[in-house]
């Protein structure tokens, strides 16, 4: 699956935004699709993240860890880019600005330029993939998004929900993705995704519901996606460098906040 990507506002356009946060207490990322958009889509994406937690605290949110759907384990310094991400037998240590790390594979270190940079590459495109599916509701005004209302619609546990379309402007690795994402009449959470590979697909490759929100720091996450669960997510706190410098195995979870 893709879609789980445009990410580059997270890691370098923290300051752009800042810049116009006075005017909006959920600005858009620099390149959203302000004029392609519905101001009623735009509306409810704003609604959407002052019901998370609010823009402020999701800004001031830096460290954060999952594991996805108990096989990949992430850690990422939201501020910096720095990433931990462990695989089976292998750890990347990188930073998401720079593309650049360190590589270990059963304990070894990658010394080798090709295979490194591949296992960098790699580890890149798990943590784009991995995170689209724990942080997509607060990436809804993202860089490269046009945002339309679709309509009322009912998710499949039978709950009335603001139906938006999420499609993409040449942006991440698979700009081709469609995604309606149902917003709850009540809570204004999203509960339910719908992903189509291609913008002209009629019918929806698969629809799963975001479950179990649950407080995290000052933001809201979901951890469920029906069957399948997202394990130890979780905001971090006063994270020492040597999560994201050493290879030594270290439980992230005692600075869990």
């Amino acid at each position: 699956m893709a879609g789980k990507q445009h990410w580059g506002w997270m890691i370098l356009g923290l300051a752009a935004a800042a810049s116009v946060g006075a005017q909006s207490a959920n600005p858009p990322m620099p390149g959203f699709d302000a004029a392609g958009s519905d101001a009623q889509a735009v509306e409810v994406a704003d609604e959407v993240m002052e019901a998370l937690g609010g823009r402020k605290a999701w800004d001031d949110t830096r460290f954060l860890t999952w594991k996805f759907f108990g096989r990949r384990t992430h850690v990422w310094d939201k501020s910096t880019g720095n990433l931990r991400f462990e695989n089976e037998d292998t750890l990347v240590l990188m930073n998401l600005n720079t593309k650049t790390g360190r590589v270990w594979k059963e304990g070894q270190e990658v010394t080798d330029p090709a295979a490194r940079d591949q296992a960098l590459q790699d580890g890149e495109s798990a943590w784009i993939n991995d995170a689209y599916w724990v942080f997509m509701p607060y990436k809804l005004k993202d860089t490269g998004v046009t945002l339309k209302y679709v309509g009322k619609g009912t998710t499949q546990a039978g709950a009335s929900a603001d139906v938006l379309e999420l499609t993409f402007d040449n942006v991440g690795r698979t700009p081709e993705n469609k995604y309606h994402v149902y917003v709850d009449d009540e809570s204004r959470l999203v509960t339910q995704w719908d992903y189509y590979p291609k913008v002209a697909d009629p019918e929806p490759r698969f629809q799963l519901p975001w479950l179990d929100w649950a407080q995290h720091g000052a933001i809201l996450l979901s951890a469920s996606r029906g069957e399948r669960q997202h394990e130890d997510v979780a905001v971090l706190e006063g994270v020492p460098d040597r999560v994201f410098k050493s290879p030594e195995p270290v439980n992230v979870l005692q600075y869990k906040r």
